[in-house]
């Protein structure tokens, strides 16, 4: 696990509104989704609200690796990598309900623990 580079976190801010959250399956077949509902957390961690996973959280149950792709409005591209948990309750879960919008269910949150960040080929940390 590592501390969020402040470049990221000033990137974050200049986001396009989507980014892709990609998990693997138990017989290793990627899936990638949309997401809208998303916040950085504490030092290093990034949540996606549980708004309408299906495959998104049975790949979850099975394979606690992910990569998190958002683009800037400059179109420049990051990944982040790491191990995803799952909450229905707890800190990280109550901090999504503050932002989540009100007319989404939020019914539990990815969190994503960064261990490595890219942009393109190149390793930021």
């Amino acid at each position: 696990m590592i501390t969020l580079p402040e470049l990221i976190k000033q990137e974050w801010s200049n986001k396009q509104d989507a980014v892709v959250l990609t998990t693997v399956s138990g017989t290793g077949i990627p899936n990638s989704i949309y997401a809208t509902q998303v916040a950085l957390y504490g030092n290093n961690k990034v949540l996606i609200a549980n708004n309408k996973f299906k495959k998104t959280l049975e790949n979850i149950d099975v394979c606690k690796e992910a990569t998190l792709l958002f683009i800037t409005k400059k179109t420049k591209s990051y990944q982040l990598k790491g191990r995803i948990s799952y909450q229905t309750e707890g800190n990280e879960f109550n901090d999504m309900k503050t932002w989540n919008r009100a007319d989404l269910p939020g019914f539990g949150v990815a969190v994503i623990e960064v261990d490595e960040i890219f942009s393109g080929a190149e390793k930021i940390a």
